[in-house]
């Protein structure tokens, strides 16, 4: 599969976390946002991150769309990478429950609780 064109942006605060032990003595961090994305609307999403200033993150998500209707959304293959002072850069694919699938990249400003970013087509 291979990154596709840019399908939109998105913008998501941090509303809530939860911080848990994790293995070999580190730390679980779920993070609860919402906010907006290009043709999905609003968004809701828990994401679970594992790892210091590097790890692995799964993500659900819901899009509550202008017509009524919601998608779903699961990201269980996401990576996430220091890349600065409070900045972690995040990329992941997500599987959406009209059977689409999208890349998503973006940056996290941990200070801020700001997650923002490019989707593109996956194919």
């Amino acid at each position: 599969m291979a990154k596709g064109n840019e399908i939109g942006t998105f913008s998501h605060r941090s509303t809530s976390a939860t911080l848990l032990p994790g293995p070999g003595g580190g730390l679980i961090t779920q993070v609860n946002f919402e906010g907006e994305a290009t043709s999905f609307g609003t968004v809701a999403i828990t994401a679970t991150f594992v790892g210091g200033n590097s790890g692995t993150f799964s993500a659900a998500g819901r899009a509550y769309l202008e017509n009524g209707d919601f998608l779903t959304g699961i990201a269980d293959n996401g990576s996430f990478e220091s890349v600065g002072p409070n900045r972690w850069k995040t990329s992941s694919i997500w599987r959406i429950s009209n059977g689409s699938a999208l890349l998503s990249e973006g940056e996290i400003d941990l200070a801020s609780r700001a997650w923002s970013g490019k989707n593109y087509e996956w194919n």
